[in-house]
């Protein structure tokens, strides 16, 4: 980390308050952000002297005040003075993007991963790291994330997808980067890059669901991920959404991983028809009316509709959104998902705010990339 960037910590409860207000909604007014923090003129003066002086805060251009017809400097943050390396290892990839302070890409990386030894894969983050930081200089430090439990924020306890048993990541990185370096499991990255910069942001109760490699779920309560041991140890695979559904090689029959993931839908058309099928081309099978695909499709689509109708029965959120590489199957099946949300809700309730996102491998790298920011910037709880 340079010395600018290190100069940040550590903050205080306050000084932190202040920062990650005007990095998720600058840039704000002095009047404003007090207003908003429920702070003194003098309060916020005192917080935001040092955070100016480290150069994390910045006075921006004059605005003028409403209320008072004067002009106010407001503050904000340049986004583009430090960039942060986001990783997604999946099972035979590693994707990287390099990010801004608001988490902006301003550039993408991949490369294909061609063992699991922990030790080759470290080799390979940090060389791609060294590659982005060459066109990046001002790098100030790394997220990863990865599928399983991880703990502390270092350590990645168990990921099935790499058949992974207490490898401490973080430790394997820094030692070959020189930079900081934050681990999380890859949902939970993504749930808290949504929540600042993207669908969630400024809403109180907020879900992500993600159909993909596997199923992921996570929960925001007052503005705040909800942070649960079970949520990384393969929690599709007991929600159990039809106990007569498909028996699959992945998760308990009828769950949420044997009827959604890419990889269960390929194995039902694939038994069935005794080939091989890419998902996009089940999707387009699907769509075209062939039986078989169709029949699986529309089998996931009840299932996912059951999902989100289950979710916005108990948790109430404002929003939910849905992502991950499988939500294709909303453009082929989407009216089924629909209808089935809507049997399954009170007929008097408002309509599911349900957002699909289609994202890529670096959208979840853009998650870790969040993370860091969050931890090694603004000295967030590990």
């Amino acid at each position: 980390m340079t010395t600018a960037a290190a100069s940040w910590l550590p903050l205080s409860p306050g000084e932190r308050a202040v920062a990650i207000e005007v990095l998720v909604g600058g840039p704000l007014s002095r009047t404003d952000l007090a207003r908003r923090l429920d702070l003194s003129a003098g309060s916020l003066t005192r917080l935001t002297k040092p955070l100016i002086e480290s150069g994390l805060l910045v006075e921006a251009d004059a605005l003028a005040e409403s209320r008072q017809g004067r002009p106010s400097q407001p503050l904000d943050i340049v986004a583009e003075s430090r960039s942060f390396l986001g990783f997604k290892i999946t099972e035979d990839a590693v994707y990287a993007v390099v990010t801004t302070l608001r988490s902006d890409i301003v550039a993408r990386h991949a490369r294909p991963l061609t063992t699991h030894e922990p030790a080759r894969v470290a080799d390979l983050v940090a060389e791609m790291a060294a590659e982005l930081a060459r066109a990046h200089p001002r790098s100030a430090g790394i997220g990863i994330g990865v599928g399983g439990h991880v703990s502390d924020r270092a350590v990645v306890g168990e990921s099935p997808f790499l058949g992974w048993h207490d490898v401490p990541l973080a430790a394997l990185v820094e030692e070959r980067t020189g930079l900081p370096v934050v681990v999380e499991n890859d949902v939970a990255a993504l749930v808290e890059a949504e929540t600042w910069f993207g669908a969630g942001r400024g809403l109180d109760r907020f879900v992500v669901l993600t159909i993909g490699a596997g199923v992921g779920y996570g929960l925001v309560l007052g503005g705040t991920r909800v942070r649960a041991a079970e949520q990384d140890r393969g929690f599709g695979s007991h929600w159990i959404v039809d106990p007569h559904g498909p028996l699959t090689p992945e998760g308990e029959r009828g769950s949420a991983l044997s009827l959604l993931t890419v990889s269960s839908i390929r194995y039902q058309v694939g038994a069935a028809t005794g080939r091989d099928h890419g998902y996009e081309e089940i999707l387009a099978r699907a769509d075209a009316g062939e039986p078989m695909c169709a029949r699986v499709i529309d089998e996931a689509a009840r299932a996912l509709g059951t999902l989100v109708a289950q979710i916005a029965n108990f948790a109430m959120p404002q929003k939910i959104l849905l992502a991950g590489e499988g939500v294709g199957l909303m453009d082929v099946a989407g009216n089924t998902v629909r209808d089935t949300i809507r049997r399954l809700r009170h007929p008097l309730a408002d309509p599911v705010a349900l957002e699909t996102k289609v994202s890529d491998f670096h959208d979840w790298a853009r998650g870790a990339a969040v993370l860091a920011i969050q931890v090694l910037v603004l000295g967030a709880d590990r």
